[in-house]
């Protein structure tokens, strides 16, 4: 093994979400779900945030969703292109709709079921391990009319019986499971979160932390369950994490990226220590919002926690305390301080490679349980040349750069990393913009913002250089 080689075993490989690659809304007995309903234009944040209530498809927008890439009928095709990038794993999630089409069903969809054990099975066929998230912001539009959403608890037991279908029905065939993908996200998109719309004058910070009150517990009960099905099953957490800077060392500002870094960390802690930290309590204290912690769900969350913990990565943040004069800047749906010394992407994210590496300790420090990279990548306009091609080297130069800095954190400082997934290995819709233009992946799909295209798939410069990283275990980032 090259000194500068990652472990062996190492899980290289890709991730999607079903919302944003799958298309196929209406098909096979698949219902409606939150993003689904999520249009591309400006009304899409607004959706996002639970201020504009839009639980079906309106005239005259468009909903990039309904058709994405079509994975959903091009996933051999596409799992074929992973695996001769080398993938070892390919993280993807499960539609809750195509399982259950209203969400509280007693029996689930046989048509859903069999089309993720075929996917899966064709992973297999390839040498590639799946890894799944149970939930990447999907919540059927039935409970949201029904229930509210994750507001209710009832969403729980829904949860349970979804998780039970799907732990017995791929027992074997999946080892890697996470249950809530980005479950910070619903303090930042509570309706791509969590199903949140909010009426006039409500307390929406209240719904937001209840809805995550019953996520976290609905995550701890999915752990307990797939080790009862399976004890060879690994369950994970999941974060949009990237360490908070202050602006400056002016005190003021280093308590304020304290408290933002425990605002973040908050949903792992209970999830990866099994209880609420006492900052997050007396948070909630002074807010005034109960979220109606039960005996049972501190037994449930204090004997089921993940066995490791997963995370997105595509920036640093900064943050400046009260009486600073300082330009904001948005990324991920994070709005933070513009960090004078970063360079920013097309869409205003900062790009820090050395941060990657401080977020990676910062969160071993924190948890000592093994961590797995499961988004990081470059969203950029892309440009196909006369012959096709696609020159992507700024894609290569960031992930050169962000693998070198993870190797650091691995090699020299210590981290335990099982995998490393970049976010779309093959172009897909952009959660935050709906766009197809915001392009992250190694193969380039003919779909443009408004729908138009061929969906042929073809390489990137990027695709041949990806496989020569994994060939080489991450030695050679040339």
């Amino acid at each position: 093994m090259s000194e500068k080689s990652f472990p062996q075993g190492f899980l290289w490989g890709g991730a999607t979400a079903a919302n944003q690659c799958e298309g196929a809304y209406n098909v096979d007995g698949r219902g409606l779900a939150n993003v689904d309903v999520m249009p591309h234009g400006p009304e899409r944040w607004a959706v996002g945030m639970g201020d504009r209530k839009m639980l079906s498809f309106e005239d005259g927008y468009y909903y990039p969703a309904q058709t994405g890439i079509d994975m959903y009928h091009h996933y051999k095709e596409d799992i074929t292109l992973f695996a001769e990038m080398g993938f070892k794993t390919y993280r993807l999630s499960i539609a809750w709709t195509r399982i259950f089409p209203h969400g509280d069903e007693i029996e689930p969809n046989e048509a859903g079921l069999r089309f993720y054990e075929d996917l899966f099975r064709e992973c297999k066929k390839h040498g590639i391990e799946p890894l799944v998230t149970i939930t990447h912001f999907d919540c059927p539009i039935h409970l949201i009319k029904e229930y509210g959403g994750w507001r209710s608890r009832k969403l729980i037991e829904f949860y349970k019986r979804l998780v039970t279908v799907l732990f017995t029905r791929y027992k074997g065939l999946v080892k890697y499971w996470l249950t809530f993908n980005e479950i910070n996200m619903i303090l930042h998109l509570p309706f791509m979160g969590a199903g949140l719309v909010f009426s006039e004058g409500e307390n929406k910070q209240a719904v937001e932390y209840l809805a995550a009150h019953h996520e976290l517990v609905a995550s701890a009960w999915a752990t307990k369950i797939a080790h009862e099905i399976d004890s060879k099953i690994m369950i994970g957490c999941m974060l949009a994490a990237g360490t908070y800077y202050p602006y400056s060392c002016r005190p003021e500002d280093v308590r304020e990226a304290q408290i933002c870094n425990q605002d973040n960390y908050f949903f792992v802690d209970v999830q990866s220590r099994g209880a609420y930290p006492h900052y997050a309590l007396k948070k909630l204290e002074r807010l005034g919002i109960n979220i109606g912690i039960t005996e049972e769900d501190r037994a449930i969350l204090a004997e089921n926690t993940v066995d490791f913990i997963s995370f997105s990565y595509y920036s640093t943040r900064c943050v400046a305390g009260a009486g600073s004069e300082v330009e904001n800047t948005v990324g991920n749906a994070f709005i933070g301080t513009k960090n004078p010394y970063l360079k920013e992407t097309q869409w205003g994210w900062a790009v820090d490679p050395l941060g990657f590496r401080i977020t990676l300790n910062d969160m071993y420090d924190r948890y000592q349980k093994p961590l797995f990279v499961v988004e990081n990548g470059l969203g950029a306009q892309d440009v196909v040349e006369e012959d096709g091609s696609v020159n992507d080297d700024y894609r290569i130069q960031y992930l050169r750069d962000h693998i070198a800095a993870m190797r650091d954190a691995v090699i020299e400082d210590g981290v335990e990393l099982l995998g490393y997934t970049t976010w779309g290995p093959i172009d897909l819709v952009s959660a935050g913009t709906g766009e197809m233009s915001k392009r992250y992946g190694f193969i380039y799909v003919d779909r443009d913002d408004a729908g138009a295209g061929t969906l042929a798939r073809s390489k990137k410069k990027s695709f041949a250089w990806y496989k020569k990283v994994i060939a080489s275990n991450g030695a050679d980032l040339g």
